[in-house]
Order: C-alpha cells, then structure tokens, then sequence
C-alpha cells in the first residue's frame, strides 16, 4: 500500500523559512511526477511545485525564487525548501504522486505565517 506522509510544517514569524518532507512507503517516489499543492481556508486547492521523475521543476509563479523543490532518492523523501514566507503562504501543504492512473495524496501539513 503506497503513503505520502508529510511533515515539517508549523508555525513561523513573516520571513521565516521552513522545509516540508514527503516520506513515501510502499513504492519508489523518484519514479513519479511528485508535486506539492496548497489549500488556504476558503481558496481553492493550488499546485505550488512539481518535479518529475526525470528531475524536471516547476512551480507556481507566486513563489517562484522563495521555494524550492528537491528529492532524496535514499530517503525516498521529496522536500519543498519555503524561504521568505508571508501570510499569504498560509495553507495547509499537500504532497502529491502521480504515476500513470496512479495518483496518491498525503494528509497535509499545516503552515502558519504569522507575527
């Protein structure tokens, strides 16, 4: 059975910096295009960055420069590095793997942003 389980989240003063994991189980990450969403309350679910399996990135232009995206094939873990957080950046932070007709999610992880 295949789980994202994400972490690192939590609370940060405005300019802070964070690093969100992905821990995969059950399969290889670096086999899929992995992404990570957002969703603040009341928005909708937004794609924040994606790598795929090739090592490609890409990411929302809202927080181009400040985050960024990498993988540990040892750890089988993907990462989202946040830098230069605002209050804007509040949302809880969804991992996503998608392979094919395959598509799994984490639970997600709480970022708050906030003096």
């Amino acid at each position: 059975q295949v789980q994202l389980v994400e972490s690192g989240g939590g609370l940060v003063q405005p300019g802070g910096s964070l690093r969100l994991s992905c821990a995969a189980s059950g399969t290889i990450l670096s086999t899929y295009s992995t992404a990570w969403y957002r969703q603040a309350p009341g928005k909708q679910r937004e794609l924040v960055a994606t790598i795929t399996s090739g090592g490609r990135t890409n990411y929302a232009d809202s927080v181009k420069g400040r985050f960024t995206i990498s993988r540990d094939y040892a750890k089988n873990t993907v990462y989202l590095q946040l830098i230069s957080l605002t209050s804007e950046d509040t949302a809880v932070y969804y991992c996503n793997a998608r392979r094919s007709l395959n598509d799994y999610w984490g639970q997600g992880t709480q970022v708050t942003v906030s003096s």
